[in-house]
């Protein structure tokens, strides 16, 4: 799988398969996407390579968000902790439609006026190990 930013001065490859994909209703995803959530598909960091600048941001003392220096999209969230892996933007795929999320996360902060009947799992924080 491939992708980019808004301007394309950002791109990245995917070499494996998604360690889970997951849309995150946490106030920090709403906040930093400026949407309702935050659809991402979670890699391990050593299958994706990009070029281009990017601008890093600790949302949390967990998460660096990574958005393009040009056009400013996010495109990337590292968690800190191990193991080392990186979530990326769905929207910013190629093929936006190549991943879904099977879950939401988070839903105690989800938007009031967001009504989700996809008929996926829901869970107010973290989903159960």
């Amino acid at each position: 799988m491939t992708g980019g930013c808004l301007c394309g001065q950002v791109r990245y490859a995917v070499a494996g398969t998604p360690l889970n994909v997951r849309a995150c209703h946490c106030s920090l995803c709403q906040r930093s996407t400026s949407a309702p959530f935050f659809a991402r598909a979670m890699f391990a960091l050593g299958d994706v390579t990009w070029t281009g600048e990017t601008l890093d941001y600790p949302t949390s003392e967990r998460v660096m968000r990574r958005s393009c220096a040009r056009c400013g999209t996010l495109v990337f969230a590292q968690p800190n902790d191990p193991p080392a892996r990186i979530a990326i933007s769905l929207p910013t795929l190629d093929d936006p439609d190549a991943l879904a999320p099977d879950m939401h996360i988070f839903t105690s902060t989800q938007r009031a006026w967001l009504k989700l009947d996809d008929g996926l799992p829901q869970y107010p924080e973290r989903p159960p190990a």
